[in-house]
């Protein structure tokens, strides 16, 4: 499965900027590729006023993340701020090359920042199967919870996009590193770069490593589109070798 990674600035609170610049870069993409992956909230910025750029389920950024899929015959992900029944959500949305949906609503809200105050919880992981391949999705916060993203499903991508600030940013690599080698498994982190309006700094790091945490695609600080090839096979054989996994402690989330 071949996978674009898009780490990019993020102009604040507004979808319709933020789409443009993201349609520019997908374009850019010359080869075909199976994946798109976005940052999280990449329509607006990590915003606490969810009441100013929330969208619906039928909202124009989903129906455009539907006609690029359809458009290049690729699915995309990254998370997006939705309204639903009165609440609203930090959204994770994997959108296939057919157009259907599945998501995936962030767990861990960032207390730090009040993201607890304003968003509701999801409660549900969600383990997407595309191409033969098992893919758990995940947003920021969570990575720093890893009986939450524990693999008991057997999945063969670990999927995080984030907002995550520069100055914790060494954090964000030993993690990722440590959430691939612990779970065996393909791990993605796809973050922003740039200010946002709360004078955060964002550095980006966005990287792939392998199921033994080997660095596929290096973490840099620039704008940029990090296109990369996985193969199953070679994960597979590894986990046969090694038997990790075999040895993994069995439990049930409450």
């Amino acid at each position: 499965m071949k996978i674009a990674l898009i780490q990019s600035d993020l102009v604040w609170e507004n979808p319709k900027a933020n789409r443009i610049h993201f349609e520019e870069k997908i374009n850019g993409i010359k080869e075909s590729v199976d994946l798109i992956v976005l940052p999280e909230m990449f329509s607006t910025g990590f915003t606490m006023n969810p009441d100013k750029v929330a969208e619906t389920m039928e909202g124009e950024t989903l129906l455009w993340m539907q006609s690029l899929a359809k458009a290049r015959n690729m699915a995309i992900t990254g998370s997006l701020v939705v309204e639903e029944s009165g609440n609203f959500y930090n959204r994770m949305l994997f959108v296939f090359p057919s157009g259907e949906i599945q998501f995936y609503d962030k767990r861990h809200l960032f207390t730090l920042a009040g993201e607890d105050k304003v968003y509701t919880a999801g409660s549900q992981k969600l383990i997407v199967n595309y191409l033969g391949w098992k893919i758990c999705l995940m947003v920021c916060y969570d990575l720093r919870f890893p009986v939450f993203s524990r693999n008991v499903e057997n999945y063969d991508l670990l999927l995080y996009v984030a907002s995550w600030p520069e100055k914790r940013v060494n954090a964000w690599d030993a993690l990722l590193k440590a959430r691939a080698i612990e779970n065996m498994s393909y791990t993605i982190g796809v973050n922003r770069i740039g200010i946002d309006n709360n004078a955060h700094h964002y550095s980006g790091h966005s990287q792939l490593l392998d199921c033994l945490g080997d660095y596929i695609v290096v973490p840099t600080e620039e704008e940029n589109v990090f296109i990369a090839e996985l193969d199953k096979q070679k994960m597979i054989v590894a986990r046969q070798k090694l038997g990790f996994l075999n040895d993994r402690d069995q439990f049930q989330l409450l």
